[in-house]
């Protein structure tokens, strides 16, 4: 059994918390947020009994945790994480792992130095349609991958504590906090990209909708990702993937979302199998179904029981993926296309 403990109970954190209920190996034993009425309250509407604890010290002070899970705003992920690994507990990071790629990597040598076992929340690895796709492409049951286009949009965010997402000094906006599962996915599924042309629009909260193309030696693959609709519109995302022989196609918003074309069969549902545990409780936010979050934590508490690291989503890859958004948005802030050289090691 692992000893869970949240650090920070907005959105993100309420929703772990909910999926920590659901895993047989795993039990919250607290949650760390300033806000201790609002947290307690959060609990008491998840049917949840845990401690409130103001700070991480004194959480550790009531016992050590096996593993710590990071929630808060982006540019605290370092201090936790630091604090976490001194502390001897393993790490559950949400993305985007850090605000700049060197701190990211820098993290994760430390974690790798000290032992520690850490993953990334890069959840949409995880999320059962974007898996079915996955499943789909290493088969090599379509032919050869010729193009793939993926979105993510959403109204603009209104539920995160302080408003912090539509800081573009805590999220980064909407082409780091947003755009970036698509850019991980892209690193998930195909490796790095050899460069990334991107334009986008920029507003007070920072770059609110980007558009990239990602130079591979013999796939066009693009992706857009933005909030800047308004609060009301919802949230969207899928992928558009196109084999030699197959379409996949995917839209959340759609009544049968995964779609396949494959052949001369007519177009068709993709079977997969979601996992069945229910609908999140969390107010606000734009994903309503637990299966993503619910496959990405049982894969860590998995691995924490196993005494194995994380393979999927790890700490480098987190790095990776951080390094890629930056240059995407370099790129639109100058209007040139950024090649990537090999990543450090």
């Amino acid at each position: 059994m692992q000893k869970i403990l949240i650090i920070g109970f907005g959105f993100m954190g309420s929703l772990h918390a909910q999926v920590y209920a659901r895993l047989r190996h795993a039990s919250l034993v607290g949650v760390v947020d300033e806000r201790d009425a609002a947290a307690r309250e959060k609990l008491r509407g998840l049917g949840l009994d845990v401690p409130v604890y103001p700070d991480f010290d004194t959480a550790l002070a009531a016992g050590r945790p096996d593993a710590v899970d990071i929630c808060v705003p982006t540019p605290h992920h370092g201090r936790y994480v630091r604090a976490a690994i001194a502390a001897g507990c393993h790490v559950f990071c949400e993305k985007p792992f850090a605000p700049t790629d060197r701190e990211a990597r820098a993290l994760a040598d430390l974690a790798h130095r000290a032992g520690i076992r850490m993953q990334i929340g890069q959840c949409i690895r995880f999320w059962p349609e974007y898996q079915a796709l996955e499943k789909f492409h290493r088969s090599g049951r379509g032919g050869p991958l010729r193009s793939l286009y993926l979105y993510r949009r959403s109204g603009r965010p209104s539920y995160s504590v302080g408003n912090w997402l539509d800081r573009a000094d805590e999220s980064g906006g909407a082409a780091f906090d947003l755009h970036v599962h698509d850019t991980d996915f892209v690193h998930h599924l195909l490796g790095a990209p050899q460069a990334v042309s991107s334009v986008g629009t920029r507003d007070a909260g920072g770059w609110s909708h980007i558009f990239t193309t990602y130079r591979f030696a013999d796939i066009a693959v693009t992706a857009s990702g933005g909030w800047n609709y308004p609060a009301q519109w919802g949230f969207q995302m899928g992928f558009e993937a196109i084999y030699e022989r197959a379409v996949i196609e995917y839209d959340s918003r759609s009544a049968t979302p995964l779609l396949i074309t494959e052949g001369r069969r007519p177009r068709r549902p993709l079977p997969f199998h979601p996992p069945k545990v229910g609908e999140a409780k969390a107010g606000g936010g734009n994903l309503s179904a637990l299966g993503g979050y619910y496959n990405e934590l049982r894969y860590f508490v998995d691995c924490l029981e196993r005494g194995i690291d994380p393979a999927i989503a790890t700490p480098t890859q987190g790095a990776e993926s951080v390094r890629t958004i930056l240059a995407e948005i370099k790129s639109a802030a100058t209007g040139r296309t950024i090649t990537l050289a090999p990543a450090s090691r």
